[in-house]
């Protein structure tokens, strides 16, 4: 709970005085004058209303009562001040009341609404005979009641506001997790797949052939040095708790792969002992950033089953660049549905995800004739497309 300030108490100080003037400054006049300055009066607790609300009440309550008390006199002068309805004061109890039940515990909320109810029933019940004594007792509880459910909403509106919002919060995390998994998955399983099958030529011909053992250590250390700058970039993406830093290492670093990046890539997987064909039709043109890395990320883990499964050292990458969407094909000689990686990992899953959030289409399967192909068709969007045909 904040701290109640030094205003705010003069505030609550000031009330108390400005209703014992407007009934000791103006003795005789009718008891609805009285109830209405004091309703106007209480807006100078708004302050201890908001930081201590139960103290705010107890004001309130001392304010309406002496509002009735206060003007009464034992004659016949009862039914005019019953008549005149000073009652209204209470009002200004109710607003309170409802106040703490929309920002309180319930337990809190109870305690509140039993001593309103208990203070008005007797005060009235004291103040007020005959008829008049039904009508203000059924008036009273009324707007106690009201001021009770409006509460009540505001209460259940405020936290279901919280609920969406935590709910937007977490699935913000779920998302960017799996962004995350997607990327280390794509970015290491290639890698390390490459890395493998190299250390084992180096490993087999390191005593008969040494250039050949040297040119795969080679490999081995291109390998890594980019999965330690793509891992490096991913880290530096996570870092929140120096900005300043992560901003300065952002900008040391290489974008994000893309489409132009698919010649190294195939150098890379040539290296593994698997020659990629390159072949891109349609008019070549940046896209946006992120179709581009998931189309590179689907060919680099089509790649990765190739060079691990298929069991061929030939395989083509066809790239289009239409008018409306990009597609990426990935075609080898391979060994059928082992390519597929099914058993091995999360590779089609991951290309599936991929496309599924671009709203495109991802076809993965073995060929009639052999071999394995994959299939990617990522729409364009259209600030893309005009400019393309715009051009």
């Amino acid at each position: 709970m904040r701290r109640t300030t030094l205003p705010d108490w003069a505030c609550g100080v000031l009330y108390v005085l400005l209703v014992l003037v407007l009934l000791t400054g103006a003795p005789r006049a009718g008891g609805v004058l009285h109830a209405v300055g004091s309703l106007l009066a209480v807006s100078l607790l708004a302050g201890v209303a908001r930081r201590r609300p139960l103290t705010a009440l107890a004001l309130t309550l001392a304010g309406a009562t002496t509002v009735v008390v206060l003007p009464h006199r034992p004659t016949n002068a009862v039914l005019t001040l019953a008549y005149q309805a000073p009652f209204l004061s209470f009002l200004a109890v109710d607003l309170v009341v409802g106040y703490i039940v929309a920002t309180r515990t319930r337990r809190v909320c109870v305690a509140a609404v039993a001593v309103a109810f208990t203070v008005q029933l007797l005060v009235i019940g004291a103040f007020s005979h005959g008829d008049y004594l039904i009508l203000n007792g059924v008036i009273g509880l009324l707007a106690l009641v009201a001021s009770g459910m409006v509460g009540l909403l505001l209460r259940e509106r405020r936290e279901h506001a919280v609920a969406l919002r935590a709910q937007e919060v977490a699935e913000a995390v779920t998302a960017e997790r799996l962004r995350i998994a997607r990327e280390l998955h794509d970015m290491i399983a290639h890698s390390i797949g490459i890395v493998t099958i190299q250390a084992g030529v180096a490993g087999r011909v390191i005593d008969t052939q040494p250039d050949e053992a040297r040119e795969a250590l080679r490999a081995i250390e291109t390998t890594s040095r980019q999965t330690l700058s793509g891992l490096r970039r991913t880290l530096v993406a996570l870092r929140q708790a120096d900005p300043a830093t992560a901003a300065g290492e952002r900008e040391a670093l290489a974008p994000a792969p893309c489409l132009g990046d698919l010649e190294r890539l195939a150098a890379a997987t040539a290296d593994a002992g698997v020659r990629v064909e390159v072949r891109v039709s349609g008019e070549q043109r940046t896209l946006p950033g992120d179709l581009e890395l998931a189309a590179y990320r689907i060919v680099q883990e089509a790649l990765t089953n190739v060079v691990r499964h298929a069991g061929t050292g030939h395989c083509r990458v066809d790239v289009d660049y239409g008018d409306e969407e990009l597609t990426v094909e990935v075609v080898d000689d391979g060994c059928g549905a082992a390519a597929s990686g099914s058993g091995h990992g999360f590779g089609i899953i991951g290309m599936r995800e991929r496309v599924g959030l671009l709203r495109g289409r991802l076809s993965a399967g073995p060929r009639p004739e052999g071999g394995f192909r994959v299939v990617a068709r990522l729409p364009v969007p259209e600030t893309a497309a005009a400019g393309a045909e715009a051009r």
